[in-house]
């Protein structure tokens, strides 16, 4: 306990650190007052009795989930940061088959502002897009609730929705220039979180009101420490290749004789797999919902053959999307540039070779136990725990808050050592997503 106290008193010590944790907390408060401020035009007593009467579920709650409950309360941040992790991705498969993204990307930081440019002037598309049917979901589930159906009211609320979700991406920027980690992911996280209290109460009364008991409870609160453990690995596992870079003498200097080593993440795709997955999941029910059919197993979120073809899914985009994250070819030529070889394995094509072996062994093990994070929630559902607390037993929500409280743990123990103070855990490091790719070690 003294040791966490000395850790918290010299945290507060860096000064620079502690204006960025302050202004986190403000941007992240602002954040959070936004998203329960509900759209003019909407009567928010029949919203809120539409909602208890018939709470919505299956994929809606997922969104809602992301969105910190925005999504049902028909805030301006109904949207949250979905729209721009939409452009993203769509930017990022631009990258993999445009040239001219190639090109973007290899420019470094102006490449990188230009990139930033072209995703939010697309957030806004896809948010324009998104705006419409937003409103009609909440108007299908809620009708009584909308006092003003007139075409300024949906020009002015598609205005407002579009604004909104500009606005929640700014704040994410400016988190991560001037608070602490990267402000998307975070405000991600904190929707996310501010799901748990609803869900742990549900589930605690639920288990208090004769549903196995306390005992029970306890045995579930342990099995979902163990699956956080696990994500803890899946996160931070790495293979280690041991690079030799030769020596070289230049005048009365040695340069080069050490020892490096290249870690491949076990999970070099992170969750990505996950959200591609989810979103080629999200079109059949969406269609279905337009076109007001049943929509059958892709509605069944917890259902056997929705988990079983999402699991499918997520081993497949693992091994495309680690195929393209990582280049053997171009790091065989990067090592072979700088003087650097595998001990046993000869520079160029053989050490290509032996990487994308090595990355093909460590992807099997990584992606079937990525998907069975994936698909947790729905054998936690199918034990007769809460559907709000289930979903905290695996998906994309538990791999996000896992990654994004390493990330900020690591950015806050750099600033420890930095300034010569212990660091967060008495042995080890905090590893995040965001670890290097090439980790030195003195031979």
């Amino acid at each position: 306990m003294k040791r966490f106290l000395d850790t918290l008193r010299n945290i507060w010590t860096i000064e620079e650190l502690r204006q960025r944790i302050i202004v986190t907390i403000g941007l992240v408060l602002i954040y959070r007052l936004g998203s329960f401020v509900v759209l003019p035009g909407i009567n928010v007593d029949e919203l809120n009795s539409a909602r208890s009467t018939s709470e919505a579920g299956g994929l809606v709650n997922l969104i809602n989930l992301f969105a910190g409950g925005a999504f049902l309360r028909a805030s301006i941040f109904g949207l949250g940061i979905m729209p721009y992790i939409t452009a993203s991705i769509i930017i990022q498969l631009l990258g993999m088959a445009v040239p001219y993204f190639q090109k973007l990307q290899r420019e470094g930081e102006s490449g990188r502002k230009k990139i930033n440019q072209y995703t939010r002037f697309l957030t806004i598309g896809v948010t324009a897009v998104q705006a419409p049917g937003y409103i009609a979901s909440i108007k299908s589930t809620a009708p009584n609730a909308f006092t003003d159906l007139s075409t300024l009211w949906w020009v002015q609320s598609i205005f407002i929705l579009v604004t909104g979700t500009m606005f929640v991406m700014w704040l994410g920027e400016r988190i991560t220039d001037k608070g602490l980690g990267n402000g998307i992911s975070l405000i991600i996280m904190i929707g996310i979180i501010s799901r748990l209290p609803f869900a742990f109460t549900s589930e605690l009364k639920g288990r208090m009101s004769g549903n196995g008991g306390l005992i029970i409870f306890l045995i579930e609160l342990v099995i979902l420490l163990l699956v956080i453990v696990g994500s803890i690995m899946l996160v931070q596992g790495t293979r280690r290749i041991p690079v030799q870079f030769a020596k070289k003498i230049v005048g009365n200097k040695q340069y080069g004789g050490v020892r490096q080593y290249i870690p491949l993440k076990v999970n070099a795709a992170g969750v990505m797999p996950i959200i591609f997955a989810q979103a080629i999941m999200f079109i059949p029910a969406a269609i279905s919902g337009f076109s007001g059919s049943g929509g059958g197993i892709f509605q069944e979120r917890y259902g056997f053959w929705y988990n079983f073809i999402f699991a499918i899914l997520i081993i497949l985009f693992t091994y495309f999307y680690t195929a393209i994250m990582v280049n053997p070819n171009q790091l065989a030529d990067d090592m072979k540039r700088n003087g650097g070889f595998i001990p046993g394995v000869k520079p160029g094509k053989k050490t290509a070779e032996f990487i994308d072996q090595v990355m093909s062994r460590i992807t099997l093990p990584g992606s079937l136990f990525l998907a069975g994070v994936a698909i947790m929630p729905a054998f936690a559902q199918q034990l007769n725990i809460n559907s709000a607390f289930a979903d905290f037993y695996g998906g994309t929500s538990l791999l996000i808050l896992v990654g994004v409280v390493l990330d900020t743990l690591q950015q806050i123990e750099t600033y420890l050592l930095n300034r010569h103070y212990d660091g967060l855990m008495k042995s080890g490091r905090i590893k995040g997503r965001g670890a290097n790719a090439m980790m030195v070690q003195q031979g």
